[in-house]
């Protein structure tokens, strides 16, 4: 590349000279400089316009709301589509920049005539251009309407409306395209699994790097969706309910054995429940007769599947303002029962009350670090959570069963004898109760192992 040299600087400035004393700046000239600061101003306008919009607080969009400004409505409709709006904005720019850069060089190159000092032309010109677009079209702008977004993109609203729909070709094609993009390219490879925020906090855990309580709890959200209804229910054998048909005596009798402040009534047996029962509706009535009718005191009994997932019948306590359900199998039979209770445990572990070391406790006994005795209707659940596994390791063996019984009877494929065992994985699962229709008692040994 040639330098210039002095010679060429002296040319530039006999040109300006000449261009001065002689009259040469013609109206074309000045046309050329009045549209180059419009242009320069309407670029400092958009940039200015794409700072105000989208720094707009929520506190600023709701007064534009409740107002009736013609301009305000126009500036909520814009940020209705914000993808479009920017599109817009970003057109524009490009647009008006592009037009600054060919009418200065047409500028530059005719009146000032670098056909010999073209090089020197070339740097003057993006020197002088960058210079100009970055302190009044990019800077200056975008620095005062940091300080008055709303004022600015009130003002800019109409015209940017303008725009959307001058430019919506060229904007609908830059939006199309980045949805490809977001979807072909920025959201691929970005799913993260359960399973892998799972092994994420196992890592923690084998690093120590969180507390065992939130470990559990984070644990607990990964899991809460894909565990249904019939994981987490108290079985039908152990659900205390009411028949209809008893007097109040009897029914103030259970209410005291049981301890529970709500209860389901049934009538002839617990697959027609007609109702639940409010402990505290029967408070005003406490000092009635055996023959008080105390049936309308209850209230409308709401029905779940067993199948149905956690996360979505919490969300419908919350909505209908109730924390008991009865859990129903496919035939419309009562499975179990299931409240609000169970499922928060799911997340925070054991919420235990003055009557729970009595009546909810898992009933088990250890007799070492690697040996537990297990009631057999204990579910899975609550099995895996004592032993302190993650409840998926029995996903393939277990079938439909959801208690620890119901693990050994699929294993064994029957009814099996006191004296058998089964191993899966580290466990060894061994009878100890059983009767010709279930087993009620189960010994449970896991075996060591041994770090090399």
């Amino acid at each position: 590349m040639e330098d210039p040299g002095p010679h060429s600087y002296q040319s530039i400035l006999t040109l300006i000279v000449n261009i001065i004393a002689g009259g040469a700046l013609n109206v074309e000239l000045i046309a050329g400089i009045v549209i180059i600061i419009i242009l320069l101003f309407m670029s400092g306008a958009v940039s200015a316009s794409e700072i105000a919009f989208f720094s707009l607080s929520q506190f600023q969009l709701d007064n534009v709301k409740r107002s009736d400004n013609q301009k305000g409505k126009i500036l909520i409709l814009l940020l209705e589509n914000p993808k479009r709006l920017l599109a817009t904005i970003l057109v524009a720019n490009i647009i008006i920049n592009v037009a600054i850069v060919i009418l200065a060089s047409l500028l530059i190159f005719t009146v000032f005539g670098f056909s010999n000092v073209s090089i020197t032309g070339v740097i003057i010109e993006v020197v002088v251009l960058s210079a100009l677009i970055l302190l009044f079209a990019e800077i200056i702008p975008k620095i005062y309407a940091t300080n008055h977004n709303l004022r600015v993109a009130c003002i800019m609203s109409r015209s940017l409306l303008f725009a959307q729909q001058l430019l919506y070709p060229l904007s609908s094609l830059l939006v199309n395209s980045t949805n490809l993009i977001d979807r072909r390219i920025i959201h691929k490879g970005h799913n993260i699994t359960m399973d892998e925020l799972s092994e994420a906090l196992d890592l923690t855990e084998s690093q120590g790097s969180s507390p065992d309580e939130e470990r559990k709890i984070l644990k607990g959200i990964i899991k809460f969706g894909d565990i249904a209804v019939r994981e987490i229910m108290r079985p039908r054998v152990d659900v205390t309910a009411i028949d209809d048909s008893a007097n109040f005596f009897d029914l103030l009798a259970i209410i005291n054995e049981s301890g529970y402040s709500r209860i389901p009534i049934f009538t002839d047996n617990l697959d027609n429940v007609t109702g639940i029962l409010y402990i505290k509706d029967l408070i005003p009535h406490i000092r009635e007769s055996a023959e008080f009718a105390w049936q309308p005191l209850q209230r409308p009994a709401f029905f779940v599947p067993e199948n149905k997932r956690i996360n979505d019948l919490l969300q419908e306590f919350q909505a209908k303002k109730i924390h008991l359900a009865i859990v129903v199998d496919e035939y419309g039979g009562t499975s179990g029962i299931v409240t609000l209770e169970d499922i928060l445990e799911e997340i925070v572990g054991e919420i235990n009350d003055e009557f729970d070391n009595e009546i909810d406790e898992v009933h088990h006994s250890k007799i070492d670090n690697n040996t537990y005795i297990f009631e057999g209707k204990t579910l899975l659940n609550d099995f895996c959570k004592v032993i302190g596994v993650d409840d998926r390791i029995f996903q393939d063996i277990k079938g439909e069963s959801d208690t620890l019984a119901g693990l050994v009877l699929e294993m064994a494929g029957r009814i099996p004898d006191v004296s058998e065992q089964f191993y899966f994985g580290n466990f060894t699962f061994k009878p100890e109760i059983v009767d010709k229709r279930s087993i009620k008692r189960i010994k449970v040994t896991l075996k060591e192992v041994k770090e090399e």
